[in-house]
């Protein structure tokens, strides 16, 4: 028997899906950024958050109907989703919605004076963490609550200070610079100058 043995076929777990994890993790770790720079672009104070989320639903549109739809028509798949199975439709809609609600109150936490920083701080530690909890009472572990091992509740609290010390010590960016004093001069005497 060889010391290193090659991997058979069964052994191998392909990992195609960390690509789609990675580029989740870089769409939604520039997704506040952007979503707040797109904001203070619009240049409303007052409703240029709506004026953004009202963007941000058109490329929701763009990405999550129109791409299904093309890559369902090119496999042959029913594009009929008012018919599919209502158990299904409802969950999708139900993930659709608090998707975009979400999406909204990181637009209003911004909007109530919340960095980019600190709020995708916040929401990327805590999300993760009502993830495993939900998942938890709607996927009971085998052996019952008892079986989870430490671990697992000490990733929770890792999170949680993870959160509250990127929050906390946050880099200030560079003061913006006073605009330059645009008074114009002609035609006015200096009074500490005498002729």
């Amino acid at each position: 028997m060889e010391l290193l043995e090659r991997p058979t076929a069964a052994k191998v777990r392909p990992m195609n899906w960390l690509i789609y994890v990675l580029l989740t993790v870089v769409c939604w770790g520039v997704y506040g950024i952007f979503l707040h720079n797109g904001t203070l672009a619009i240049g409303d104070p007052v409703n240029g958050r709506i004026k953004a989320f009202l963007i941000v639903g058109l490329a929701y549109f763009l990405v999550a109907v129109l791409a299904p739809l093309a890559i369902l028509m090119v496999k042959g798949s029913s594009v009929a989703f008012w018919a599919y199975p209502a158990r299904g439709f409802r969950w999708s809609l139900l993930a659709g919605t608090v998707g975009a609600i979400g999406a909204l109150g990181v637009l209003l936490a911004f909007g109530a004076k919340g960095t980019p920083a600190v709020v995708m701080s916040l929401v990327f530690a805590g999300a993760p963490i009502v993830n495993a909890l939900v998942a938890i009472v709607l996927h009971p572990p085998a052996g019952g609550w008892g079986s989870i091992k430490p671990q697992f509740y000490l990733g929770i609290l890792l999170a949680a200070a993870g959160a509250a010390l990127v929050s906390y010590y946050k880099p200030n960016p560079v003061p913006a610079k006073p605009a330059p004093a645009a008074a114009s001069t002609a035609g006015v005497t200096n009074p500490s100058i005498r002729g």
